[in-house]
């Protein structure tokens, strides 16, 4: 949203303009309130001396930053902050309507869903540009007002040390699965560390998918749930009870376990394209951002903006005219040949998944598959081989990125036609078609961000 006057969204890295508290989407309360003067005003006194020179700090670094063009600053002005002061965490979030949000995929988006939903109760603060460890989750909460709801996305490993600082309100969990996996590829050890934070909030209430059954399992060990079915395309990480070991039982109703561990009830649920199960009663709904996927994204947020009063109809309303998050189902213009990208990001085998049912949706348009596997996407690309790649059979693939052999050999193996290519650009200079879908892991979406122009804007 260009003109945004919030700085604490996260993004500037990929090459999108900050966005903030969804002014001018849901009659923000304070409208003569502008940056310059969210630079200048003193914190509350309710902070302490250590505190206010780590704001002091954070600002400065993350200014600096900024002019220097080394990035938008929210990762080197919070880790200075939080090395002057510990427990900033907790005193900038003490008293606020805070909601954390974490899984495997979905974060990002379920984020700024959130974000919007309780921004029709007044200013919201969000770092749903992905900057999701402590760092990032300080530079949401570090500028005025420090009484503003916060919808924060938290790196799973994160979460626990996170939220035990900030004691949110609520917490959104949305699944479990292999990710990077020189990292966090032991999907147990993170059900675990969920479960065991619930003991330290009791008095939060977690939002939890009832499909994925690490979620499940993690979440039956806090106080109060909301149980949310959004459906669950990838089960090869679950495969077997997290409570006991043996092999869990699915059929069209569920999951269950021979030790009593089994799907719980859902109070909210998607039943159908554009139909929600809420609180006993079926209701339209739909949202601009494409797929089954993303409408339980959308479910997932209502459900957590529901316990701060939000009613249903007035969350999906703030959510409508979202149509792409941070680049992702954005269409951009890829080089000098006037092909039109979609942009879709996939960074694992459930995300490919579920990127495979998004594409099955639309027209058989040409793929480009565009694959890294920097730091930042995790160093071992392995996990290919679990994607069902042979689901793209029939359609003309391409594929670049700094790994195309190792894609192009799994293709090779799933016996899908293919061509090598420098870049997309170039990839889309030898298609037919008018419009492609683009599938990126983190970096590669990235990096494409950073060099094409969004349709109808140039560079």
């Amino acid at each position: 949203m260009p003109g945004s006057d919030d700085f604490t969204v996260v993004g500037a890295s990929l090459g999108v303009a900050p966005c903030g508290d969804v002014q001018g989407l849901c009659n923000r309360r304070d409208e003569s309130w502008h940056a310059d003067e969210a630079m200048t005003t003193p914190p509350p006194r309710r902070f302490s001396t250590r505190t206010r020179a780590a704001l002091a700090v954070e600002k400065l670094a993350s200014s600096a930053s900024r002019r220097l063009g080394r990035g938008s600053g929210e990762m080197i002005g919070g880790k200075l902050a939080l090395q002057v002061s510990p427990r900033i965490l907790t005193e900038v979030a003490a008293g606020r309507m805070a909601v954390c949000v974490s899984g495997t995929n979905g974060k990002t988006t379920t984020t700024r869903l959130l974000a919007r939903a309780l921004g029709t109760l007044g200013p919201v603060k969000s770092n749903s540009g992905g900057a999701n460890m402590a760092p990032g989750v300080l530079a949401a909460l570090s500028r005025p007002p420090f009484d503003a709801a916060a919808a924060l996305e938290v790196d799973e490993i994160w979460l626990p040390k996170v939220a035990r600082q900030i004691l949110p309100r609520a917490v959104v969990l949305l699944n479990i699965s292999r990710d990077q996996l020189d990292r966090s590829n032991e999907t147990r050890r993170i059900a675990s560390l969920w479960r065991e934070l619930g003991a330290d909030l009791p008095a939060a209430t977690v939002v939890a998918n009832v499909d994925d059954p690490l979620v499940a399992w993690a979440a039956s060990g806090w106080s109060n749930q909301i149980w949310v079915s959004v459906g669950q395309n990838w089960t090869a990480d679950a495969m077997v009870c997290p409570q006991c070991a043996r092999l869990l039982h699915r059929n069209s109703s569920g999951w269950w376990c021979d030790c009593g561990l089994a799907r719980p009830e859902p109070i909210v649920a998607v039943t159908g394209p554009g139909e929600l199960l809420w609180f006993g009663r079926h209701i339209r709904a739909s949202i601009d951002l494409p797929g089954r996927v993303n409408l339980g994204n959308a479910a997932m947020a209502a459900a957590a903006a529901k316990l701060f009063g939000v009613e249903v109809a007035d969350a999906l309303a703030a959510m409508t005219g979202l149509d792409d998050v941070q680049g992702r189902y954005q269409e951009v213009e890829l080089g000098e040949s006037g092909v039109r990208g979609r942009l879709l990001l996939a960074k694992n085998p459930a995300g490919w998944v579920e990127m495979m049912e998004l594409l099955n949706t639309a027209p058989a348009r040409p793929v480009i598959i565009d694959f890294n596997s920097q730091t930042a996407d995790g160093r071992d690309p392995s996990w290919i081989w679990d994607v069902p790649f042979e689901r793209l059979a029939g359609r003309d693939v391409l594929v670049t990125g700094e790994r195309k052999e190792d894609m192009s050999v799994r293709l090779a193996y799933a016996e899908v036609p293919h061509t090598v290519h420098p870049d997309a650009e170039s990839a889309a200079s030898t298609v037919f078609d008018k419009t492609v879908d683009v599938v990126a892991n983190y970096t590669a979406f990235r990096d494409i961000l950073g060099r094409v122009a969004p349709v109808g804007t140039t560079r």
